[in-house]
């Protein structure tokens, strides 16, 4: 299924830890160079801002030969213009194919490439049923939305770029919505707790994928599943979410949307989640639950200020902010020493020393402290001098 010769996706890997491990100074910057120079690698681009060049160059390359098509199509009738849109993601799933044999991988060319062909064929799709009925119905929006799901799956197995396991995670998620919404009765008043079954099952497929990977080519794609099962979970539930999606799918939207049933179930689902986040992150020292935990308790926080003023927004920022102070440096002071476990030593894979500097811009923004500044010595050294004078010996 993987186009890419398997030996040089495991080097890409190999070569990735080796630089972590160089950064954590476990070996040598020279021992890096062997393992690069040993283990040929795909062409890939790591840095984020020539890699969207690249992929600026690819859109600009694919949109060209798909408008060079197009004159040939102005003087045919509508019925061209769907073939056509199948015939573009014909092209981009050939440039793909063709960028992956030239061992093009996460370049930023094959991205514009793989991104194209679901962008027409989802258009082809919905242009097919407009042409056979002359509008867009609710079966053709969901066929749409089924093609883009297996299409980006599909894309992902075989080129496996993240990009496509995103699309495929949120159009399976909009499918789910939209037929619940659509062709369930009451599905409008099911669908939170649906979507929050649907975000459990994702993440224990996930995880069990994890433990049983044998190979690590699609870590990253299923590890981007699970946290996206974690993000579904929590804003399934939220009661701003809820409250304003339903008020929006009725058509009851106004100035102030209508209170939801089952209010006190989410009010306790909005803030018992990303305590429960927190808690196993800190648990199982996961990092991005952590993240996830820590941005869901704002927007818990959020979703509770948007409904209930308790105070004037100067006064909960200030009193918020003086909380969220005392509990951080509380944190630092406790943990700053840990050698293992949950600790704020920096850590030596990510060299980053970002956190220990918080802890002395805290320290100085609080108790207004500047640098000690060590004076310049003068360049005239007194006593015992032969002729400066002031502490001279006895010789001129």
């Amino acid at each position: 299924m993987i186009v890419y010769n398997k030996d040089l996706l495991k080097n890409i890997f190999l070569v990735n830890e080796a630089e972590k491990l160089q950064k954590a100074n476990f070996i040598t910057k020279e021992q890096l160079d062997t393992v690069s120079k040993e283990l040929p690698v795909l062409k890939s681009q790591d840095n984020i801002l020539i890699r969207i060049g690249f992929f600026l160059l690819g859109a600009f390359l694919y949109s060209s030969i798909c408008g060079l098509l197009s004159i040939f199509g102005l003087t045919y009738n509508d019925d061209y213009l769907v073939v056509l849109l199948y015939v573009y993601a014909i092209i981009g799933f050939a440039g793909t194919e063709f960028l992956a044999k030239q061992k093009y991988y996460g370049y930023g060319l094959d991205d514009a490439f793989v991104l194209g062909v679901q962008l027409t064929l989802a258009a082809a799709v919905i242009m097919s049923f407009v042409m056979s009925i002359s509008r867009v119905t609710d079966l053709d929006v969901l066929s749409c939305m089924i093609t883009v799901t297996v299409v980006s799956l599909l894309l992902y197995l075989r080129y496996i770029h993240l990009s496509s396991a995103l699309i495929f995670c949120l159009a399976l998620t909009t499918t789910l919505g939209f037929f619940v919404f659509k062709y369930i009765e009451l599905g409008s008043l099911f669908l939170p707790f649906v979507l929050m079954i649907y975000a459990i099952g994702m993440y224990f497929v996930s995880k069990k994928l994890l433990k049983d990977l044998a190979e690590p080519f699609y870590y990253n794609g299923i590890l981007l599943m699970k946290n996206f099962s974690l993000i579904v979970l929590y804003f399934s539930g939220n009661y701003m979410v809820v409250r304003e999606f339903s008020a929006f799918l009725s058509g009851m939207y106004y100035e102030l949307s209508p209170d939801v049933p089952f209010s006190l179930f989410f009010w306790t689902f909005t803030f018992i989640v990303p305590v429960l986040y927190l808690f196993f992150g800190l648990r199982n020292k996961d990092r991005i639950l952590l993240w996830i935990g820590f941005l869901a308790f704002c927007f818990s926080i959020f979703t509770f200020r948007t409904y209930h003023h308790v105070l004037p927004v100067e006064v909960a920022l200030t009193f918020g902010g003086l909380l969220l102070f005392a509990f951080t440096y509380f944190v630092i002071r406790k943990i700053r020493d840990n050698e293992k476990g949950i600790t704020f030593k920096p850590d030596r894979i990510d060299s980053s020393n970002s956190l220990l500097n918080a802890e002395a811009l805290i320290i100085a923004s609080t108790f207004n402290l500047k640098p000690e500044m060590k004076p310049e010595e003068s360049p005239m050294e007194f006593g015992g001098g032969d002729f400066s004078g002031g502490g001279s010996g006895g010789s001129f």
